[in-house]
């Protein structure tokens, strides 16, 4: 294929080499230190001493195990969810359909936190019923792990399988059914096939989060080991020191996700079923008691995923001493010191979130459109290279970031730079696949268009084609937006004195023990993630949260 290299050629060079440096590059870097000793050389003694640290093996099995039982639990909740949102009516379907969506606007952060505060220790709940007699297991370790898990990633599973339920053709399972076949046979023969990519594909998002997942684990593992908390742990204890062990502990961590991603793909490949787009099945109405059971079951589902919403704000304003939580008893106090105590980490994230999303998306619209509406030899590389960053925890992607901007002619390690480069890189695949969805659908003649009018290649986009993705580029600024202001693992790596922000303030404030503190910027920040979604469904009238 013939590159037109002005512009586009041009450009998509520029966004390759930004790409490489700002993404390969640091992996590189990453991978190079975890083959070398401290004298510079090639060694594989840090693998060894992995492989004989009986401790470390400990993490990695249990890193599996919570991967698979998480992924597990959440295919158990959200593949019925999903079946009965798209196959029967019941009361409230519509709230219960948009809802669970909803729970991955909540950060991980305040989930743990939350959870905390209703089953820790000392949480509402658990004196509750110790003032009964009762007396709960504690949350910390496995149980609150898979359980908190659970309810943040079934969205996941959720919105695939729905989905893909509502492509079904109707008319296929009809046909079993006149065949003699019975109801159950039929669904197993007819439906399942066809629900397994979709549950397959999502699972693995499901089992690569959990595997990363940094938040959750180190608040709610106790004396679990793990990956995720054994290599930021040993991040901060080598700092200044040999970067060799935390760098093995990173590529056994990419290398896990790169294995499951292989086999997955392998498996998905062969169930492929190619599916003319046919009539779903009309919605059964349920009545009486099965009714009042699907709304129960679904309620008490997103209930579950919705409390920590409430309950961060509840204990914002919640009297405290110390550790304590007077709970019924209301003050300011928390919230004054948060917001004009210790306003830095508010301004922070802000500052960095702004920036990161501005500089995000607009990287993310000309990536994506290089890659669908430019394509040539070189974009194919681009559009691998630029979700390489969802296969990689945000633990492992700040140390490859530090290791390498830590020395030569390009420091950004301790400066702000560091912060908002994180960020980008991190959720830039999210910005560039919702810039995409609108571009799929614009013709090319259009564009052929307004360049036989004499408007040039670049004024032709910036009059033609970014207003047509008005929409699009506010959904994919607010994902930006949402996803860098609660980032947590990657931000707890990298940054330094006087850069903390809003999801490191909470850790360092649930870790003290002072949780209405941490409650009062768990506040603030589900209040300025809300409000750029509020603006763009009430201003801009997209439906962000659409269940079609």
């Amino acid at each position: 294929m013939k590159i037109n290299w002005w512009p586009w050629g041009v450009l998509t060079v520029v966004s390759l080499v930004l790409l490489c440096f700002f993404v390969l590059y640091p992996l590189g870097v990453l991978f190079g230190n975890s083959v070398l000793d401290e004298s510079g050389n090639y060694s594989l003694a840090a693998f060894q001493s992995l492989l004989h640290d009986s401790q470390y093996v400990e993490a990695f099995r249990n890193t599996l195990v919570l991967g698979f039982s998480v992924t597990a639990c959440t295919v158990l909740v959200g593949v019925p969810f999903a079946y009965m949102v798209a196959r029967y009516e019941f009361p409230l379907k519509n709230l219960v359909a948009v809802l669970p969506i909803l729970t991955i606007v909540i950060p991980e952060i305040i989930v743990g936190q939350s959870w905390l505060l209703i089953l820790g220790n000392n949480g509402l709940l658990t004196n509750f019923m110790a003032d009964l007699g009762i007396e709960l297991p504690s949350f910390y370790g496995w149980t609150g792990m898979i359980f908190s898990m659970t309810l943040v990633y079934y969205t996941y599973i959720y919105l695939g399988v729905l989905a893909a339920l509502r492509g079904f053709d109707g008319s296929l399972e009809e046909a079993g059914l006149s065949l003699g076949t019975s109801p159950l046979v039929t669904k197993l023969r007819v439906l399942v096939p066809v629900m397994l990519p979709a549950v397959l594909v999502n699972a693995l998002v499901v089992f690569t989060l959990v595997v990363g997942n940094f938040a959750l684990s180190m608040m709610l593992g106790s004396r679990v080991p793990l990956l995720s908390v054994m290599t930021y742990n040993t991040f901060v204890s080598e700092m200044g020191g040999s970067p060799a062990l935390q760098s093995a502990m990173s590529v056994v961590s990419i290398a896990i996700v790169a294995v499951v991603l292989f086999f997955q793909k392998r498996v998905v490949e062969r169930k492929i079923y190619t599916m003319t787009q046919g009539r779903a099945p009309a919605p059964v109405r349920v009545r009486s008691g099965a009714a009042l059971l699907f709304t129960g079951a679904v309620g008490l589902i997103i209930l579950a995923s919705m409390l920590p919403l409430i309950v961060v704000f509840i204990a914002a304003f919640t009297e405290t001493s110390g550790p304590v939580m007077r709970w019924g008893t209301w003050s300011l106090g928390s919230l004054q010191r948060a917001l004009q105590g210790a306003p830095e980490p508010i301004w922070n994230s802000i500052q960095f979130s702004s920036i990161a999303t501005v500089v995000g998306v607009a990287f993310a619209v000309l990536v994506s459109y290089l890659t669908i509406k430019k394509r040539n030899p070189l974009t194919q590389a681009l559009d691998y290279i630029v979700v390489l960053p969802l296969t990689i925890s945000g633990t492992v992607l700040g140390i490859a970031l530090v290791q390498t901007f830590n020395t030569g002619w390009l420091i950004l390690a301790g400066t702000s730079g560091i912060m908002v480069l994180a960020y980008a890189v991190r959720r830039l695949p999210f910005a560039v696949r919702n810039a995409s969805s609108t571009l799929f659908n614009i013709p090319e003649s259009i564009e052929e268009a307004s360049i036989s009018l004499g408007v040039s290649p670049l004024m032709t986009f910036f009059k033609v084609i970014l207003p047509a993705m008005k929409a699009s580029l506010i959904s994919a600024a607010i994902l930006m937006w949402v996803t860098t202001i609660s980032e947590l693992s990657a931000s707890v790596v990298v940054y330094t004195g006087g850069l903390e922000t809003m999801p490191i303030a909470i850790f360092r404030q649930v870790d003290g023990g002072r949780l209405g503190l941490a409650s009062a910027y768990g506040a603030a920040l589900v209040s300025v993630i809300l409000l750029p979604i509020i603006v763009a469904i009430k201003v801009f009238r997209i439906n962000l949260f659409s269940s079609k």
